[in-house]
């Protein structure tokens, strides 16, 4: 991207103020100290409650805003691309979440400072988003108990990793696998599944991955169909998760898909990249093609 010496671009901050890690405290002093002023005006925002960051970025692309930037977790994320999902106006991610999957799969680093040198370099790519029932996401989305975890986790209060992993664990026991009936681009297959999930990237959050091969740009969502793993055993497959190894498990089977109806016994609970939602029985997801531009390093 050249720089106009003439008319700088403009970017809005949103920021989360109760994201995860709590990292986005003191975000203006460090925009203040290392935002390339030469090539940048910039406002800061604070969304005020759910939704908010969807209605602030989707102004900000109605303005011709070049750049906003969403400063919180998944959810954040996910909030803030609504609002410019096939506009010319490019997401930026300063991560300060639990899970952030999308930043670490798109290589933006965890540490502030260094994720506001990535927006001072401004380089863009187009990913892909999807819908289920036409709500966005841009990451994950799924059905079952990484539902059913996020909408506990949602409750628990207190966040970060050492907390999912408890809300998990003390879930894990006692959930029991459904039965899908799932319309795969006109295939019908029937699973009885511990979860279904839509993954548009490999992370699901946390530096874990059911899917490390996911792409954004190729057109497709993989689903991923994952079996209950028996509980004696999950002690020594769970650390497949972070090391990119879960795939090769007999628990897990992924079909790449452009569009996908998902049947089940119950409406019940979703997630949209890691937050918890009601949705009734039948779900159909669909893939938008290189449809968000975001800024990467």
């Amino acid at each position: 991207m050249l720089i106009d010496t003439i008319n700088k671009s403009r970017i809005l901050f949103i920021v989360n103020p109760v994201s995860g890690s709590m990292k986005q405290k003191g975000i203006e002093r460090l925009l203040s100290e290392r935002i390339d002023k030469d090539r940048f005006d910039y406002r800061v925002v604070y969304t005020e409650g759910p939704g908010h960051a969807t209605e602030l970025s989707r102004m900000a692309a109605e303005e011709g805003m070049d750049f906003v930037v969403a400063v919180g977790g998944d959810g954040t994320v996910n909030e803030t691309a609504a609002g410019v999902v096939g506009t010319e106006t490019a997401m930026g991610i300063i991560p300060t979440g639990s899970g952030n999957g999308l930043s670490r799969h798109l290589r933006i680093s965890m540490k502030v400072k260094r994720a506001i040198d990535i927006i001072n370099q401004a380089k863009t790519i187009k990913i892909d988003t999807a819908t289920l029932n036409d709500q966005l996401f841009v990451n994950v989305a799924g059905v079952g108990f990484d539902a059913h975890v996020a909408k506990k986790f949602s409750k628990a209060g207190k966040r970060g990793f050492s907390t999912y992993f408890k809300v998990t664990a003390n879930a894990y026991r006692d959930y029991k696998p459904r039965k899908y009936t799932l319309t795969i681009d006109g295939k019908v297959i029937k699973r009885r599944a511990l979860l279904v999930s839509f993954a548009n990237s490999s992370q699901f959050g946390n530096n874990t991955s059911i899917d490390p091969n996911a792409s954004l740009d190729d057109g497709f969502i993989d689903v991923c169909i994952v079996g209950k793993i028996p509980f004696w055993k999950t002690g020594f497959l769970a650390p497949l998760l972070f090391i990119r190894k879960f795939d090769q498990t007999r628990y897990v089977e992924i079909i790449r898909a452009k569009e996908v109806q998902l049947i089940r016994k119950k409406g019940k609970s979703i997630h949209l990249d890691g937050d918890p939602k009601k949705m009734g029985k039948e779900l159909t997801m669909k893939i938008n093609p290189l449809s968000l531009r975001v800024v990467v390093p």
